[in-house]
């Protein structure tokens, strides 16, 4: 295959989203309720989630079907196309052949479009006036304005107080799409007031986000919450990415990927890129799937796979998964859209399954990564979508040392066009690597919440 584009028609994009729980060696741990322990059922949602969503997210059907008008938005972008990276593989001198999904061609410039539609579409239909959410480095707040633009809805934005500052910009597109965005903690909730009172100079966390946009949700009937990652129904809308990705390939005359890798915050756009593929490392097939998450907020790496809150407050249930620590304040590295204490409770599964590989990549390393990238294939990478490059770069030059000719599949999941003032740190040799000290882990993680029989 000579081209550098492999594109699909829109009558091949995907007409059903796949949902993994079916196919998992074993059950994912039930989610607890966090003031009596026990599983939590769909009446213990449905004050923040729509019951379409509530039922995704326990549904054991393989195949949904993507509604009518969601897929009439999806075609604005989708399908994406997939391109064989060959100006980066001459400059690596490598023998691998390295594909990357571009999902940055979304009007948000991510992959979080591809759940944010199919949220606001469900609850608009439950009649909903406003949804509330939390945003990192503002992907998933920009992604999530311009879905309730489409379907009308009001749109409230907890960004994390040093990214609210750092990217301006993607606060911008938030309002112009009609968003209202506070930087967190703020004084609109009574968890931000508690946060801001015990911790006056925090730059903020996702945890602390949650807890705010969820408290919102509850104590308005006609908002409901709205969350980016980490839940089942976010995965499941997310595998559009993996499933063109399959059809793809098979144009391209690739017979499978050796090497699938993502960036993982909470795990959306690395679960939907891979999670179609999983059924066939679990068959046999000898493919490997790697996330790589930061070395300053190192989840998936040093976390401890254990019933945690989503939330610094405690207002979220109680999920099984890879955690720093719910009270976790990572500090304010670039990459805001992996700076989360938690991750997936599905990816995590898989990773404690051996499954999923998890590798942790410092900051600078990550940069000279995404400028080799840009250098190469033209496209300047976001901070999160670079530690993935990273890895790819290190397999890529592995294949090199070794011969090996593999198929390499990176998911692209966003471009950094909003993102140039971290270039410039990085470019004025200010960026630091940081490393998580052990003693803070093990003071956060001291804090995690007993579970009797976990």
């Amino acid at each position: 295959m000579d081209s550098y584009k492999i594109n699909l028609s829109e009558a091949e994009m995907p007409q059903e989203w796949y949902n993994i729980q079916p196919d998992l060696p074993r059950p994912m741990p039930p989610y607890l309720h966090p003031a009596t322990g026990q599983p939590v059922g769909p009446q213990d949602l449905a004050p923040i989630f729509p019951m379409e969503l509530i039922m995704q997210e326990v549904s054991q059907e393989r195949w949904i079907p993507i509604p009518d008008e969601v897929q009439r938005i999806y075609r604005l972008w989708r399908p994406s196309p997939l391109h064989r990276a060959y100006r980066l593989e001459q400059a690596l001198k490598t023998p691998a052949r390295i594909y990357y999904k571009d999902e940055s061609v979304s009007p948000a410039g991510s992959h979080k479009p591809n759940t944010a539609v199919a949220q606001a579409y469900y609850n608009k239909a439950a009649g909903i006036k406003r949804l509330a959410t939390e945003t990192g480095a503002g992907q998933w707040g920009s992604a999530l304005a311009l879905a309730c633009n489409f379907f009308g809805l009001e749109c409230t934005v907890y960004m994390v107080k040093v990214s609210y500052f750092q990217k301006p910009y993607r606060r911008s597109l938030m309002q112009i799409w009609g968003a209202e965005v506070f930087p967190s903690p703020t004084d609109h909730t009574n968890a931000g007031r508690q946060i801001k009172a015990k911790m006056p100079d925090t730059p903020g966390s996702l945890g602390i986000a949650i807890s705010e946009a969820v408290e919102d949700a509850a104590t308005h009937d006609d908002t409901n919450y709205s969350l980016g990652s980490v839940l089942n129904h976010v995965m499941l809308h997310q595998t559009v990415v993996g499933l063109e990705v399959k059809k793809q390939l098979d144009l391209a005359g690739e017979k499978k990927p050796d090497v699938l890798i993502g960036c993982v915050g909470g795990g959306s756009n690395f679960a939907g890129f891979c999670f179609p593929f999983v059924t066939r490392k679990l068959q046999g097939e000898d493919i490997r799937i790697i996330a790589v998450e930061p070395t300053a907020c190192p989840t998936l790496t040093k976390g401890a796979y254990a019933y945690d809150f989503g939330d610094t407050a405690g207002l979220t249930p109680l999920i099984m998964m890879y955690t720093l620590g719910h009270s976790f304040v990572p500090p304010g590295i670039h990459a805001g859209g992996l700076r989360y204490h938690g991750d997936a409770p599905l990816l995590c599964l898989l990773v404690h399954e051996g499954v999923i590989e998890a590798r942790a990549e410092p900051q600078v390393p990550v940069f000279e990564a995404a400028r080799l990238f840009a250098q190469t294939e033209g496209i300047i990478p976001a901070p999160e979508t670079a530690h993935a490059l990273r890895a790819t770069v290190d397999e890529a030059i592995r294949c090199r040392e070794t011969g090996e000719s593999k198929c390499i599949v990176v998911n692209f999941s966003g471009h950094g066009f909003l993102d140039l003032g971290a270039y410039d740190a990085f470019l004025e040799g200010k960026l630091e690597d940081f490393e998580y000290p052990e003693t803070e882990l093990q003071r956060a993680l001291a804090e995690l919440p007993q579970v009797p029989g976990s």
